[in-house]
């Protein structure tokens, strides 16, 4: 009985180790231009987060038609503050961003400046 099961596992590994893969080995193929079909990349999209348990809010929102791409960013600074960028690529004129803040900043009391920070040196310790 042994014997049997050891066989005819013996028949299905050869029969699967004999198939052949369906790729072959050779040289890359050469495509000429036609063979492509060239189109301008366009695209449109939105994204958002607001989450407020944490007051994190951040999104993006783009377009492209071409080499003409416009669009936005924003994000809530830790200030209270929403920063938010709006952006033009117009063919070679490169990155065009325009940087607005909505909101006034606002500060708990218990942060401290930076001049009421005490200077401690640190001690590099080699060992």
């Amino acid at each position: 009985m042994n014997t049997q099961i050891v066989l005819v596992l013996c028949v299905v590994v050869m029969a699967a180790a004999d198939k052949r893969p369906s790729f072959s080995y050779g040289p890359p193929r050469v495509f000429s231009d036609e063979s492509f079909e060239s189109s301008e990349a366009k695209y449109n999209f939105n994204w958002a987060v607001d989450h407020d348990p944490s007051s994190n809010e951040f999104g993006h929102q783009e377009s492209r038609d071409g080499d003409d791409t416009q669009g936005s960013y924003y994000v809530q600074l830790p200030d209270g503050r929403l920063q938010k960028v709006t952006f033009l690529v117009d063919g070679d004129s490169g990155y065009q961003a325009q940087v607005t803040y909505e909101g006034e900043a606002r500060y708990s009391d218990e942060s401290r400046s930076f001049e009421s920070l005490e200077y401690a040196p640190r001690r590099a310790v080699y060992g």
